[in-house]
């Protein structure tokens, strides 16, 4: 396991490397730049803004800069948040996003596997055609529509939850958006756990265990389900990752400071420096969490360990 631990874990430093030098030389590369929307400035004030944050060195002078800027865990300054650093900026937001991704997809763990497991055991009858039902409704169904519903129906109807908003410690300002967010999710694990749960009961192991006069409960929890949980595991890294850097519409259909929206405004203005260290941030998340989701995967299947 170690080694299959080491070797995971390898690969990840050399993609992080690829992802931060492709993204750095393409945002540069692009027509534009983060002064040309200042109709005002005049071109010497412009020269003097780009000689300040390093704009007029070569092109491979500033990538070797901001390397070494960001060993140090420096991402440098905003060229548009005048008052902050990328650091600060990121510090702001990030916290938020991850409460309201992580919450979202520990969720959907515990309404999606519980929903597709009671589907396999009950497979054809109403039950089951009701949660698939309900989980196609909920992949169909994207947040910005299901987003202004929620907070229709239980914000503004049944006063249950504020509609928008952010105070820290407070989790009723959560429940709506993670609710939106973790729909679509909850509705994936419950058709993969479904499906991988059904193909597990018609193994051999299974029918071994329950020829032996195992209770069906313990055939299902130490037999069954453990095996068939392996798609939703490979299915939960990227999906992890997917919900904490892409709740944007979430953010800001609730009104939650996120870090979302800084990509957004970043790439709008050019803010090279702040756009790149949202794709560093959120690159690093995405490895990291595919890296668990492979460590995972290795501890629940020691044939992927092997191989």
């Amino acid at each position: 396991m170690l080694s299959y631990a080491l070797r995971r874990i390898a690969g990840v430093i050399p993609t992080l490397f690829i992802i931060i030098t492709l993204s750095f030389f393409v945002i540069r590369i692009a027509p534009g730049g983060p002064f040309d929307d200042e109709q005002t400035l005049p071109p010497e004030i412009k020269a003097n803004l780009e000689a300040a944050y390093g704009l007029d060195k070569p092109l491979l002078e500033q990538y070797g800069r901001y390397l070494a800027g960001l060993v140090q865990g420096d991402f440098g300054p905003s060229f548009k948040f005048k008052d902050f650093s990328v650091t600060e900026l990121i510090a702001q937001g990030l916290p938020v996003s991850l409460m309201l991704g992580l919450s979202a997809v520990l969720l959907a763990l515990l309404v999606g596997i519980p929903l597709g497991t009671l589907a396999a055991l009950r497979q054809n009858s109403p039950t089951d055609y009701g949660i698939m039902s309900v989980a196609v409704l909920g992949i169909a169904l994207p947040g910005f529509v299901t987003g202004p519903l929620f907070a229709l129906v239980f914000g503004l109807h049944l006063r249950w939850f504020p509609v928008a908003g952010w105070e820290a410690g407070e989790l009723r300002y959560l429940v709506l958006p993670v609710v939106t967010l973790a729909l679509p999710v909850i509705a994936y694990i419950a058709r993969l756990t479904r499906g991988s749960l059904l193909e597990v009961l018609r193994t051999n192991h299974v029918r071994t265990a329950r020829a032996k006069g195992l209770p069906e409960r313990r055939v299902i929890l130490k037999h069954a389900l453990r095996p068939a949980l392996l798609p939703v595991v490979s299915y939960l890294g990227p999906a992890t990752a997917f919900v904490i850097t892409g709740s944007l519409v979430v953010e800001t259909v609730f009104g939650l400071p996120g870090s979302g929206r800084y990509l957004v405004q970043g790439a709008i203005n050019r803010d090279y420096t702040l756009v790149m260290g949202m794709i560093v941030v959120y690159g690093s998340l995405t490895l990291t969490l595919n890296l668990i989701a492979d460590l995972l995967y290795g501890w629940l299947d020691p044939r992927v360990r092997y191989d």
